[in-house]
């Protein structure tokens, strides 16, 4: 009799495993386009310097990846995008080959910008690798306002300019900084730094009532005596 137990407990164990069944899986996409063959990934720290810049359309997007493929072995086509519908213009940046630019009303500027990701290419716009000796205007903005991107500043006299980005090189490293958040979330903002290039430089930079601080890297404190350029 206990055999049959066994047998019997064995026979419903195995039909209760479905080897055809698929588990529902989301997946955190990188901000791509997939493009002739080039995989485009998006510049965090970079938006186009001026809408001058952005040339001809040279496509469009045919489908987007994100909300519709919960498939992790999905092997990503031409047309493909992460985030953006289909439809959407593709569009060539002048004078820069394996770049793509992407209208987008909530962009500083207004184009969001792709590089092609190709083995060799490496990712060049962290602070410690951009130019900063060429920076000749920096524009602030407050971002997550109800208008947007709210410009603060628009820095471009030479001292200005000096003094800003000595602040930005004398920031502290403070890698276990947590904001205080006992106010509410902190105010944010975007640093744009342009060097003449034709993709300028962006980071982030917060404010929690106390403190000043950004990540060029790691976290790190500015002085607050940035706040002379906020206002």
């Amino acid at each position: 009799m206990k055999k049959w137990i066994i047998l019997l407990l064995t026979i419903i164990l195995a039909g209760c495993q479905n080897p055809f069944q698929q588990t529902h899986v989301e997946i955190d996409w990188v901000d791509f386009i997939k493009w002739n063959g080039e995989e485009y990934n998006g510049i965090l720290e970079g938006v186009i310097s001026d809408s001058s810049h952005i040339g001809k359309k040279v496509g469009e997007v045919k489908f987007r990846v994100a909300d519709n493929v919960s498939d992790t072995n999905y092997k990503i086509k031409n047309g493909d995008a992460a985030y953006h519908e289909k439809g959407t213009a593709l569009y060539e940046i002048k004078g820069l080959p394996g770049y793509l630019a992407v209208k987008d009303s909530e962009a500083i500027n207004g184009y969001r910008v792709y590089y092609a990701r190709g083995e060799k290419d490496e990712y060049k716009w962290h602070f410690k690798d951009m130019p900063v000796d060429k920076v000749n205007r920096i524009q602030l903005y407050q971002s997550y306002t109800a208008e947007g991107n709210k410009l603060l500043k628009d820095l471009k006299d030479v001292e200005e300019v000096g003094r800003f980005m000595q602040m930005l090189k004398e920031s502290e490293p403070r890698s276990s900084f947590q904001p205080n958040m006992q106010n509410g979330d902190p105010t944010y903002y975007d640093i744009v730094l342009y060097t003449g290039e034709t993709i300028a430089y962006k980071y982030g930079m917060a404010y929690d009532g106390q403190t000043y601080y950004w990540s060029p890297w790691d976290t790190s404190i500015l002085s607050n005596d940035i706040e002379q350029f906020m206002n």
